[in-house]
C-alpha cells in the first residue's frame, strides 16, 4: 500500500538530515510517495496594511511576495534534486509551495491532514538554551500539536534501519504499533524490537516511602505485567495482519533504574537502534507517557523518533 510522507524542508542541514533519512528508510518501507513543503515567510503585518492605501507599499508588497516564492521554490528544487541524486524516482516526488497563514507548524500540520498524510517528517535541532525557548522551534511545535498526524523528528546522523517500539500497555502505545506495523507491513527482511520498561514506584511520585516502597513497587509491577501480557496479544494480532511474522518481532523487557525516558534511550544506544518508535500520551491519556515520550524526543541523538499521536 502507498505510503504518503511529507517532508518540511527551509533549506537547513536539519532538513537535509531528514531527507537523507527518509531516503534510507527506503531499504524497510516499500512504496513510498513524497511531498516537500516549504511555508514561505510571514508578511509584514505594517506592510500589508500600507499596501491598502500606498501604490508603492503594495509594489514593495507585492516584490516581497515573489522573492519569498522564488527562495522558496528555489530550495524545494534544491530538496528535489538531492532526492534524486539519492535514487528517489522523480515521479514519486512533489513540491508543495505555500505563503504563511496562520503560522509554519500550522501550515505543515493543516496540509498533513488535508492531504491525508501518513507521516511528517522534520530536522530536530539539539536542545540547548532553555530548551529551544520552551518548545519555540518549528519541529518542536509541530511535536506539540499533531493530534493525527504521526511526525518522524530526525535528530541528527541516522545510521541503523534498526527499528524498536517503546511499550507501556496503551492505547498510544498500540497505535504506535500500528503505524510501524503500516509502514514496515510486508517486509519480510525487517526485525522490530517491542521495549518494555518496567515502572517503579519512583516514575509516579518522588515522595520517599521508606519501608513501604517495596510492597508499592510489587503492586505496580504485577499491575504492570497483567497489562502489557494483554497487550503483547493486541500487537501481535497487529503485526499478523499486516503481514509481519512472528518471527520478525523481538520482546524486550528493562527495568527504569534511572527513569523510565533515560532507560529507553540507553537501551536504544547499546542495542544500535536508529528508529524509536513512541506513543505521546500513556495509560489513560495522562502526562506519564508524556514526559517519557519529550525525554526521548530531545535527549535520542543521531536516531529519529517516530511520535505517534
Amino acid at each position: 500500500m502507498e505510503k504518503k510522507i511529507l517532508i518540511a524542508m527551509d533549506g537547513s542541514a536539519n532538513s537535509k538530515k531528514a531527507i537523507e533519512y527518509t531516503v534510507q528508510m527506503e531499504s524497510v518501507i516499500e512504496d513510498m510517495r513524497y511531498i516537500l513543503i516549504n511555508i514561505q515567510p510571514k508578511l509584514s503585518e505594517f506592510l500589508v496594511e500600507d499596501a491598502r492605501k500606498d501604490p508603492k507599499a503594495k509594489a514593495a508588497l507585492q516584490d516581497v511576495v515573489n522573492k519569498n516564492r522564488e527562495n522558496s521554490i528555489k530550495i524545494l528544487d534544491e530538496s528535489k534534486s538531492m532526492m534524486i541524486k539519492l535514487g528517489i524516482d522523480e515521479k514519486h516526488i512533489e513540491l508543495v509551495s505555500q505563503p504563511m497563514i496562520m503560522g509554519t507548524a500550522k501550515g505543515i500540520l493543516d496540509y498533513a491532514k488535508q492531504s491525508l498524510c501518513d507521516a511528517i517528517v522534520m530536522g530536530r535541532r539539539g536542545l540547548s538554551r532553555m530548551a529551544e525557548s520552551f518548545m519555540g522551534s518549528v519541529s518542536n511545535s509541530v511535536l506539540e500539536h499533531t493530534n493525527i498526524t504521526p511526525v518522524w523528528a530526525i535528530g541528527g546522523d541516522v545510521s541503523s534501519s534498526k527499528m524498536m517500539i517503546a511499550i507501556d500497555g496503551s492505547e498510544s502505545a498500540l497505535r504506535a504499533v500500528d503505524h510501524a506495523s503500516f509502514m514496515i507491513g510486508g517486509n519480510p527482511d525487517v526485525t522490530i524490537t517491542l521495549l518494555h520498561v518496567s515502572p517503579r514506584l519512583r516514575d509516579y511520585c518522588t515522595i520517599e516511602f521508606d519501608e513501604e516502597d517495596g510492597m508499592i513497587d510489587e503492586v505496580i509491577t504485577q499491575g504492570d505485567k497483567r497489562c502489557v501480557d494483554s497487550f503483547y496479544i493486541h500487537a501481535q494480532q497487529r503485526f499478523r495482519e499486516a503481514g509481519i511474522k512472528e518471527s520478525q518481532v523481538e520482546i524486550k523487557q528493562a527495568v527504569s533504574t534511572l527513569n523510565i525516558g533515560k532507560t529507553i534511550v540507553e537501551e536504544a544506544k547499546k542495542g544500535g537502534f536508529g528508529t524509536l518508535v513512541i506513543g505521546r500520551r500513556g495509560i489513560d491519556n495522562s502526562f506519564f507517557m508524556g514526559s517519557v515520550s519529550r525525554h526521548v524526543l530531545y535527549n535520542a541523538t543521531d536516531r529519529a523518533v517516530w511520535l505517534v499521536p
